[in-house]
């Protein structure tokens, strides 16, 4: 069974991007798009403070009139995040953001630290390598038999 760890590990060249609470809605949104990833962490040194995504820009920044480079991050993000440990099955966190309805899952390890985060893009990048190697291993085996 595919999980958590083995998306992490293929992403392993891949830091967790993140900001403080006191960064500005300005400054998150730029790294998101330097990065070209939907969504920033907001941490207090290892541990998870927040999580700021696209549709908190949407909903929170512009839906509300705010100020991009007065309002801190703190003050829009969603604040009750969802995560997941890196032993979870890629079936299970599927079904928990299809359930859910997020898009990025932060990583946690035993300690609550922040290790990572997978994102359903992530998700069905492994999803799809699994199927592609059971696609070709029925080749091989019909191809053999043949």
């Amino acid at each position: 069974m595919e999980t958590v760890r083995d998306v992490l590990h293929a992403k392993s060249l891949c830091g967790v991007v993140a900001v403080p609470p006191e960064a500005t809605v300005r400054e998150a949104t730029a790294l998101m798009n330097d990065q070209g990833i939907g969504a920033v962490l907001v941490v207090r040194g290892r541990r998870l403070a927040g999580i700021f995504t696209e549709r908190d820009v949407l909903r929170r920044v512009v839906g509300e009139s705010r100020s991009p480079s007065d309002t801190p991050v703190a003050e829009v993000m969603t604040a009750d995040v969802i995560c997941c440990g890196q032993d979870m099955g890629i079936d299970e966190i599927a079904e928990l953001m299809r359930r859910r309805r997020v898009r990025h899952l932060p990583v946690l390890d035993a300690c609550g630290d922040v290790i990572g985060v997978v994102s359903i893009g992530d998700v069905n990048a492994q999803r799809f390598a699994c199927c592609e190697t059971a696609l070709h291993q029925v080749e091989d085996y019909i191809h053999r038999r043949a």
